[in-house]
């Protein structure tokens, strides 16, 4: 050990108590009241330094006190250390006063010096004032939250991604480590060395970042460090990184070495006898008849004011006349004769402030005397109290109608407007009555109360909150009472006349029986100090010692933290006639120094070592032990030292190994007088514990409580438990009650306590204390950061297993750097000294936790803050990796099957293969003459002649009037001229690619048969967004390029748009192709129209962006447009007397084929309704459907999703406004993805009111390679639903479940397989068919198959395996197929179809590109997304991806800011506990932040090129690693 040199000067004794003292027990002070105190203290005996700074050779320095004393420390040590370090070498007899557990905690963390954790400092999105120079021009795409250029936010990534791949993430954190020019010089560099080399992983760097005094995090200029932003409003996530080789535990298995119970079985211990003493009366009312008509002047009890002066005192007459008046008037002044409002047994509440004991005494002792049953409660202050609601449960439950209080209080309480008392939640109606002398009637002469012998009635109710938050009513009888107060005064040696003060809560628990109960029966003087008294003077407790020379004192170890603070405000204190100070909270696990500390400070004014009493209570046993007071003089009683590892265990070991992970507890006396103790098994039934096991401590006296009020069940298994021996037969008949205290019985009968049943934490099988995680807490230099008497420590129930929460009140003046560093250093701390990781610790800002009425923190309202959402943390540290070790063991693949062991196994698995097929088209005959025509655009020539004025289109706008109509020869003529415009003005040559870019309308649409007449080859784009070109004019440009387009057909304005100076910010404007506008177009036609040599050459190329990001063009054959038109026609039977009402987006997919192409093939009506259109007028679609009488509609989601969420509550409007949707046969959204049930169903309900049939509503599916594979259309049977289990489904297996059962999944069927189209499922890795208890790739053969990718490079490989592939076996006609990318199943159903067979469905569960791999297992995004959506209110969307192994969540919060915090614990749980896994990234970004395509789906990978590219400007991000 260092050692400390002091020459020729030492400091006085009383200096060194003090140093000692305000080392140990710093309380609640601020960082400069620290430094004002200890300069104080030191300044008379250390002189000034001069700067007398000796270099050393070390480049450290040492510090050098001037004049003789010359102190040589290593510079390493702060002051507060130095101080300390003085204490271990000049005091040795001051050594044991030291708090043992803030050694061991400073101890273990030295440990931890060496191996910090790799923590980066947090950062939080910069002001919105400050602004970067590059990025504040372009803010994101928010304008339209569904159609407006959805599939275009990924801004410029998309052309870049197509000219090089994204870099990986690897390279991207090893740049933004080395800190990016723009960032904070501040935290961008490495405090203490760089990262050597390029690392390989995330976990690499991490590992290499040695964090000392500045935390890291890669980041670009968006972000700036923290201690920049204004304290009062800052939010912090701070990232824990496990640096391991493995990603995920496996489950642990029970330590085989772990310590186990030796010794023999308990035998139930006695107390001593209860004396007999002649004069003790029969009932305490007796007593205070007693004394009030013999002793009446003498003092009963004395109240202070808020200055700690006596007010007030009560002499036995008067308690004993006040409480006969009150008793009269509660009999018979409150109702009638006849109908009295109060009769002997109901209960009544009693509302007293906690300074007001004199009123309360009153109250208390006149319902005695009245023989109703006092239950007293805690004023209510607000409408909503912490933990008010249930105090009103437990008012219902007892029958309570009336409540006594005082006139002062009645006042205070919350009122009405119009005066009344505002009705708490969840309280029943209460009649409120003032005790007030001048209220209250004298009785008359002949009236006396009714007091007879002590027997079992119930006397009072005290209320007890359990550790969930429910508050229990215990009832004690009148005979409890008088026995309690009899072993109280024999244990405590009580005589009459001697002066008690109480600074505990006199409504309850040992305030009540000392202050109230025990000091009637012997004739004594309390002196109750209350907690606003001692809040504002501290000391006042001992002052009340002194001036009154009390003999005993009852306090909580609080009191004597708070005494020692303020002791040097008054020094001549005498507490020589303490005989017993009682410490009712001595089973704490700080209570041992607390009580050291005091002893050492107060021995010097008087205070004997044996005075010191430290007792056990609880509501249900009352007094379980209480050391007696000793005999001056005699050698004190010992201490244990027990092993932390042993106690988790449940088993008494001596710690003897490791110092630092050892509990000193004290002992807390004998077992009561009369009463008799055992110790049974904590959980299970009531076994004997072994004499070196902990367990329950057990009282059976007449001294306990009999009962909880209105409980029947619960009061059985706590009140009349009968103790087993290990065979678990009965031990004895007398029944124990469970008194919630956990211990054992040590040697020489003395009891120890080490917890409470309520503050145990059960995890892995092992139990901490919660006082233990808090002593620990606190011993870590928790000064400058959070407030020492406001740490809530619980466990939360996740994946099967409690996981410990720590949440703690910061101070307003901690700096986040300090606030961070102690909550590392608590990890660290828990971790060494309980073996224990911690899975969630937060910092709320200063006074938000709830608060119990006498100040401490009420623990299960905070744990059910934590649990809804609503703590709102100022800094929170998720460390689920450390905790969570019980995950399962990751999936191993097993290797790929061959076809004989498939033929074999899996399709015994399944069954039979999963197929399903359409309708055969060649069965189908149709009579009209389309069959003639092989071509479209012959069709549309045949329909001029032969229905020229028969109208195809009808375009609306937002008023939904009609804006353009288009007949059949009017779209002829149109698109006539525009194939001859393309040949004037384009010469271009038959097979040049054109760019069709419109706004959706008939324009397109004449457009596009226009290069059909020309022998070109449209390819519709989406005009880009004119009020955000920097986002979408890339994707239209990239479109151009890749078509290789010789030309773009457009409107004026778009032209303009294209060649502008905004757009030329954006792209290169100078190199467009021949751009073509068709507003004006001259009245020319081609002399001939171009007709195809065959129907396999290309019609038009259909472009898209997938999901997962890709931009993929699709080539699409004449042969395959006039199979597509025919299977939807035939599917949906569409004639030309039909009309249906499309509001799609018509740029590629089905939503082109049936805005531009169906009508000129089926010859039916179509009213084209634009989807932006729906954001000025959202009734536009419903009346429009109304108005036309339409039976067939076409949507996307997104307008569905407008619909539902706009028009939710406005179905009464639609009612006036005369819309009716009972015409509608068939509402059919088109989309690329899994059904959204949920979504679906809400819209069905929400228009069920306005005629809307629930069988009407149905979705397509349809993927690149196929844009239909099904569609429900008008006959068949409707669509079918299964529930499924999930986690089957991640092993890629299908089995059906119940609805209802956990873990269960609702699949709806995707529309019915069109006609002509096949599908298989088939296995992607193998390739070969699989069973229909299997989840495969859905691949698909149909005439109407796109017949490939259209590329700048031709990939041939690509285009086979895509859109020629064979099944590797079980295939014997050699069937060519398209891969759809798409997971899904086949399942047979008990329906009929159209052929008369049994109808297979097609289930669709989401795309192959987008699942996660994790663990071994297939994950869906739309799982995880479906569950996080559901866990808080302030979520408005959220996405999933993976990077580098972890699982990303992005949500968007749409509430205020300081709910953000709330979700990561959230959304990591429920992660968790529904799909098995750690989420390794929480980012909480502003609402329309996620991009999401026209169609309404997400773009994930776009969203995750954004997190890497650090674009998102994220409210914040949690790393849980």
């Amino acid at each position: 050990k260092k050692i400390l040199f002091l020459e020729n000067s030492a400091l006085p004794l009383r200096i060194m108590h003090n140093l000692f003292l305000f080392l140990a027990i710093l309380g609640d002070i601020t960082q400069k009241g620290y430094e004002k105190k200890r300069s104080k203290l030191l300044s008379p005996y250390i002189p000034q330094t001069q700067g007398a700074r000796a270099s050393r050779s070390d480049g450290g320095t040492d510090k050098v006190l001037q004049g003789n004393s010359r102190v040589a420390v290593p510079e390493d040590l702060g002051v507060r250390d130095l101080i300390t370090f003085s204490i271990d070498c000049l005091i040795p007899s001051a050594k044991r006063l030291v708090d043992i557990h803030t050694e061991a905690v400073q101890a273990a963390l030295a440990k931890h010096k060496e191996q910090k954790m790799a923590l980066p400092m947090p950062t939080k999105r910069r002001s919105t004032f400050v602004q970067s120079p590059a990025d504040a021009c372009t803010p994101p795409d928010t304008s339209s939250a569904s159609e407006d250029e959805g599939s275009l936010r990924r801004q410029a990534a998309l052309s870049a991604a197509l000219q090089q791949s994204l870099q990986n993430a690897e390279s991207w954190i090893n740049r933004s480590i080395q800190g990016s020019s723009t960032s904070s010089s501040a935290s961008s560099t490495l405090s203490h060395g760089e990262v050597k080399g390029t690392s390989g992983s995330l976990a690499d760097v991490f590992a290499n970042t040695r964090i000392g005094r500045s935390w890291v995090y890669p980041r670009s200029s968006n972000y700036v460090p923290f201690s920049s932003q204004h304290p009062g409003n800052s939010f912090m996530i701070y990232n824990i990184f496990i640096t391991s080789g493995g990603f995920f535990g496996t489950v642990p298995q029970p330590d085989p070495n772990q310590p186990k119970p030796e010794g023999r079985q308990m035998t139930p211990v006695k107390g001593e006898p209860l004396g007999v003493i002649c004069n003790w009366p029969p009932a305490l009312e007796s007593a205070l008849q007693r004394w009030g008509t013999t002793q009446a002047k003498c003092p009963c009890l004395t109240a202070l004011d808020v200055t700690g002066k006596p007010v007030y005192t009560l002499t036995y007459g008067k308690l004993w006349s006040r409480s006969l008046k009150l008793a009269y008037t509660l009999l018979n002044k409150l109702g009638t004769k006849n109908e009295p409002v109060l009769k002997p047994g109901d209960r009544v509440a009693l509302v007293y402030p906690n300074n007001d004991p004199v009123m309360f005494m009153v109250a208390f002792y006149g319902c005695l005397l009245a023989e109703v049953i006092p239950v007293p409660i805690e004023v209510p202050l607000t409408r909503k109290d912490a933990g008010g609601q249930q105090i009103g449960f437990l008012l219902g439950s007892c029958g309570i109608a009336l409540a006594l209080t005082s006139e002062v209080c009645l006042k205070g309480l919350p009122k009405t407007q119009n005066g009344e008392i505002v009705q708490f939640k969840g309280w029943p109606r209460l009649k409120w009555v003032v005790t007030d002398s001048k209220y209250l009637s004298k009785p008359p002469k002949d009236w006396q109360p009714h007091i007879s012998p002590a027997g079992t009635e119930p006397a009072y109710i005290e209320y007890k909150t359990s550790k969930e938050g429910s508050v229990m009513g215990v009832t004690v009888s009148r005979l409890a009472m008088l026995s309690h107060c009899q072993a109280l005064s024999q244990a405590c040696n009580y005589s009459e006349g001697e002066t008690v003060v109480n600074v505990l809560d006199f409504k309850k628990d040992a305030g009540l029986w000392h202050g109230m109960f025990a000091n009637v029966m012997n004739k004594m003087h309390t002196i109750s100090v209350p907690y606003s008294v001692m809040k504002t003077c501290p000391l006042s407790w001992v002052q009340r010692v002194h001036a009154h020379k009390a003999k005993v004192a009852l306090v909580k170890c609080r009191d004597l933290h708070w005494a020692m603070m303020a002791h040097r405000d008054q020094r001549d204190v005498s507490l020589s006639s303490l005989r017993m100070l009682i410490v009712t909270d001595g089973a704490n696990p700080w209570s041992v120094s607390s009580c050291d500390a005091f002893l050492s400070l107060f021995q010097s004014h008087g205070l004997k070592p044996e005075a010191i009493c430290p007792c056990a209570t609880s509501a249900e046993a009352m007094t379980v032990a209480i050391r007696r007071p000793g005999v001056p003089g005699a050698p004190l009683p010992g201490r244990a030292i027990l092993s932390m590892n042993g106690l988790s265990y449940g088993v008494i070991r001596v710690n003897t190994e490791d110092k630092n992970s050892a509990l000193t507890v004290q002992d807390v006396g004998h077992v009561m007088p009369g009463g008799m103790m055992c110790i049974v098994r904590p959980d299970g039934p009531p076994q004997l514990c072994k004499t070196d096991e902990i367990g329950e401590i057990c009282v059976s006296s007449r001294t306990g409580g009999m009962m909880y009020f209105g409980l029947a069940g619960v009061t059985k298994n706590t009140f009349e438990v009968i103790p087993v021996n290990s065979a678990g037969s009965p031990v004895g008949d007398v029944p124990f009650i469970r008194s919630g205290l956990l211990g054992f019985v040590g040697p020489g009968s003395l009891v120890f306590v080490v917890g409470k049943m309520d503050g145990l934490l059960m995890v892995s099988g092992r139990r901490h204390n919660a006082d233990d995680i808090v002593a620990t807490g606190l011993a870590v230099e928790s000064i400058k950061t959070v407030y020492r008497g406001r740490i809530a420590v619980f466990s939360v129930s996740v994946f099967y297993d409690e996981r410990i929460v720590v949440v703690a009140e910061q101070r307003p003046d901690a700096s986040e750097e300090d606030s961070f560093q102690w909550m590392s250093r608590v990890l660290q701390a828990i971790d060494s000294i309980h073996q224990v990781g911690v899975y969630c610790l937060a910092l709320v800002p200063a006074n938000t936790l709830p608060k119990t009425p006498l100040g401490g923190i009420h623990i299960s309202q905070t744990k059910q803050l934590f649990l809804e959402g609503s703590l709102h943390p100022c800094n929170i540290l998720m460390c689920p990796h450390t905790c969570v070790t019980n995950l399962p063991k990751p999936r191993q693949k097993q290797p790929g099957v061959g076809p004989a062991s498939v033929m074999v196994g899996n399709l015994v698995a399944g069954k039979r293969i999963a197929q399903a097929a359409g309708r055969d088209l060649g069965q189908i005959e149709e009579n009209d003459l389309v069959r003639k025509h092989q071509f479209l655009a012959e069709i549309l020539q045949w329909r001029a002649q032969a229905t020229p004025d028969h109208v195809l289109f009808m375009l609306l706008n937002a008023k939904g009037t009609t804006v353009c109509t288009a007949s059949c020869l009017q779209l002829h003529k149109r698109a006539e001229r525009i194939a001859s415009v393309l040949g004037d003005k384009g010469h271009l040559n038959a097979g040049d690619n054109v760019v069709l870019l419109y706004p959706p309308g008939i324009e397109l649409i004449a457009a596009f048969y226009g290069c059909l007449y020309a022998g070109c080859i449209p390819v519709t784009v989406r005009p880009p967004h004119a009020q955000n070109l920097a986002a979408t004019l890339p994707t239209v440009r990239m479109i151009v390029d890749v078509s290789k387009a010789a030309c773009i057909l457009t409107t004026q304005t778009l032209m303009r748009l294209l060649r502008s100076r905004e757009a030329a910010a954006a792209v290169d404007v100078k190199t467009w192709p021949t751009i073509i506008d068709t507003d004006d177009l001259p009245r020319k036609r081609l002399p001939q129209l171009y007709k195809p040599p065959t129907p396999e050459m290309l019609a038009y190329l259909d472009f898209s962006v997938s999901t997962t990001g890709m931009l993929t063009g699709v080539k699409m054959s004449h042969s395959a447009v006039n199979a597509l038109c025919r299977a939807i026609k035939l599917q949906c039977e569409l004639y030309s007397s039909r009309q249906i009402a499309i509001c799609l987006d018509p740029y590629c997919g089905l939503g082109f084929a049936l805005w531009c192409l169906c009508s000129v093939y089926s010859g039916h009506q179509s009213i084209l309704i634009p989807p932006m259109e729906l954001e000025n007028n959202l009734f536009l679609w419903l009346s429009t459907v109304n108005q036309y009488k339409i039976r067939d509609t076409f949507c996307s989601y997104s307008v569905m999703e407008l619909c539902t969420k706009g028009l939710g509550n406005q179905v009464e409007v639609l009612k006036t406004r005369g819309i009716n949707l009972s015409c509608i046969r068939t509402c059919v959204v088109v989309a690329e993805e899994r059904p959204r049930i949920a979504l679906q169903q809400s819209f069905s309900k929400l228009f069920k009111d306005i005629g809307l049939s629930p069988r009407a509503v149905s979705t397509t599916f349809g993927s690149r390679v196929n844009v239909a594979i099904c569609l429900q259309g008008t006959s068949g049977p409707d669509p079918t639903t299964v529930y499924v289990d999930l986690k089957s489904l991640r092993h890629d297996r299908v089995r059906l479940v119940e609805r209802g059962a956990p873990q269960s999944l609702l699949l709806s069927e995707s529309g019915k397989i069109l006609p002509g189209v096949k599908v298989v499922i088939v296995n992607p890795e193998t390739k070969g068919p699989v069973g229909d208890s299997h989840l495969g790739e859905i691949w698909v053969n149909s005439p109407h198959t796109a017949s490939g990718y259209y590329t700048i490079y031709d990939s041939e490989t690509l285009q086979a395996d895509h859109f020629n592939t064979r099944l590797s076996f079980g295939d014997a006609a050699q069937t060519l197929w398209a891969r759809t990318g798409y997971l899904g199943f086949v399942r047979r159903t008990e329906l009929t179809a159209a052929t008369g067979e049994r109808h297979d469905a097609l289930y669709v569960v989401g795309a192959l590109d987008e699942t996660l791999e994790l663990r071994g297992l297939r994950y869906h995004p739309i799982d995880i997304e479906t569950s996080v959506s559901r866990i808080h209110r302030s979520i408005a969307e959220c996405a999933v991806f993976t990077w580098t192994n972890l699982l990303v969540v992005v949500v968007e919060l749409c509430g205020s800011e300081q709910e953000a915090l709330d979700l990561v614990p959230l959304v990591t749980n429920v992660v968790l506990e529904e799909h098995y896994l750690i989420v390794g990234v929480v980012v909480v970004v502003d609402p329309g932040v996620i991009p999401i395509n026209s169609r309404g789906e997400k773009q994930r990978m776009h969203l995750r090129d954004s997190f890497l590219a650090d674009q998102l400007d994220p409210i914040y991000v949690a790393y849980n690693m």
